[in-house]
């Protein structure tokens, strides 16, 4: 298997959550594990300990390299309601290089599987949006053909969560539901980002847990974003 070349969740001193490291820790980490890109994503306000809007906005000014790695500068925004209301505005988001939406349930409360799905689709609408977080969580059921169709029309990735599968992970068991994402992408020759979603630098360019899940499924290198830096970049500006 060749190298995976980036990493496109994480999360630094600015997200709370205990951590202490900075985007140049976050950095270093990265060129530890021989990664090529790395990309920032604080919690939005909504979290607890989340970043401020003031802090996102002055993302559009940071460093584009940092001891050798190419620099992604984005936020993981919270999905407020069924309707994909997002917790950072779009005048911050256009400023961004991407934004990546999810569902944490101290800011939403889970709900049907026709509303979860609901909430996830028109965030995807959001033309900032270009990656779904961790729609794996057992605590917020979706209809995931219609989470893969909705993707492939919207132009946004799902994202297969390393943290969510990890043994300590608390979305519950994801194995299942991140199959059915990787096996749905398959079929309809879909890419999938592989995330590692690291608080702080201890997990940064750890994907162990869902590498092993792509394989299991069949994912060929071709369908994982996290092989070509370059596709990614593509992506990104389409």
């Amino acid at each position: 298997m060749s190298l995976l070349e980036f990493d496109i969740h994480t999360h630094t001193i600015a997200s709370g959550h205990g951590s202490t490291a900075t985007i140049t820790d976050m950095a270093k980490a990265a060129a530890a594990h021989n990664l090529k890109m790395l990309g920032i994503t604080d919690h939005g306000p909504a979290t607890l300990g989340g970043g401020r809007v003031s802090y996102f906005r002055s993302l559009a000014h940071a460093q584009k390299k940092r001891v050798g790695i190419e620099m992604l500068y984005g936020a993981e925004v919270n999905i407020l309601d069924n309707k994909g209301k997002l917790d950072l505005d779009d005048t911050i988001l256009e400023k961004l290089d991407y934004a990546i939406a999810s569902i944490h349930k101290p800011v939403k409360k889970p709900g049907t599987i026709e509303e979860n799905t609901a909430a996830y689709i028109a965030a995807m609408q959001n033309p900032n949006v270009r990656i779904i977080g961790h729609c794996d969580d057992v605590k917020y059921p979706v209809d995931y053909l219609a989470i893969v169709k909705a993707a492939m029309k919207y132009d946004v990735l799902l994202e297969i969560n390393n943290s969510s599968l990890s043994p300590d992970g608390y979305r519950g068991d994801t194995r299942f539901n991140d199959l059915m994402i990787l096996n749905l992408c398959r079929h309809f020759h879909y890419p999938v980002v592989l995330a590692s979603d690291s608080h702080g630098t201890r997990h940064v360019g750890d994907f162990s847990y869902a590498l092993e899940l792509a394989k299991l499924a069949g994912m060929p290198e071709s369908l994982i974003m996290n092989y070509s830096t370059k596709a990614f970049k593509c992506f990104l500006e389409r």
